[in-house]
């Protein structure tokens, strides 16, 4: 009973906290080594502001990302927090989305049928689902043919380098304080051997010393 409680505890601190970094502004979180964005703002712009049909977002948080979306999409959003819910139905309502679908769910058993979605977006999730191979390959079983994986992650930095010594180290007891989130994850690797037909991303830094580098683009799944 006491762990239980402790855990849905947590749960709702997290989604509190989720919640009031929606307030941040992602104009000012500034993009270094990026030649073709300035700031994390531009980057989401660009990257979800022309979606169009139907839209899967895994772990959307509190719904940070709500804001870049074109009004006049159909958006599904599978969240296992229960406790976020309330926070995205709400985000939803400030920036317009009406069409909207909201699931408890894990990203590796997508609760969605498949060839449905024409897009699936993740920004700075798959740090922290369980298993990153199952999760990509149910990303490709719901995407329509033709249908793209829109991507932000921060990734492990490279073998044998201060940062990646730290990450190594500190991952134990941050993927404990985060949520599950893994510094030392190497997510640009799992995409590239996960089967889609092309794979574009590139790489950009934060002023966040454990959680770097980052990259962010597109996966394609085969069009038939």
């Amino acid at each position: 009973m006491k762990s239980s409680f402790l855990h849905n505890w947590y749960k709702q601190l997290f989604a509190w906290g989720m919640a009031k970094a929606n307030n941040a502004d992602e104009q000012a979180i500034k993009l270094h080594d990026c030649p073709d964005y300035a700031t994390m703002a531009d980057l989401k712009r660009s990257l979800l502001g022309h979606l169009q049909g139907t839209v899967l977002e895994i772990g959307p948080g509190a719904g940070a990302n709500l804001s870049y979306y074109p009004p006049g999409i159909h958006w599904i959003g599978v969240e296992p927090n229960l406790f976020m819910h309330p926070y995205i139905h709400q985000e939803a309502k400030r920036h317009g989305l009406t069409a909207i679908e909201l699931y408890e769910g894990c990203a590796e058993t997508l609760p969605v049928a498949d060839n449905s979605i024409d897009t699936v977006v993740s920004t700075y999730v798959l740090c922290s689902v369980s298993d990153v191979d199952a999760t990509l390959k149910d990303i490709q079983r719901v995407l329509k043919p033709g249908g793209t994986f829109v991507f932000i992650e921060h990734v492990a930095a490279s073998e044998n380098t201060c940062t990646r010594i730290v990450q190594d180290g500190i991952t134990p007891i941050w993927k404990t304080v985060f949520d599950h989130c893994h510094p030392n994850r190497e997510t640009g690797l799992h995409l590239e051997k996960a089967g889609f037909t092309s794979v574009h991303y590139q790489s950009f830094r934060l002023s966040v010393p454990i959680v770097s580098p980052h990259i962010a683009g597109i996966a394609d799944r085969a069009s038939s």
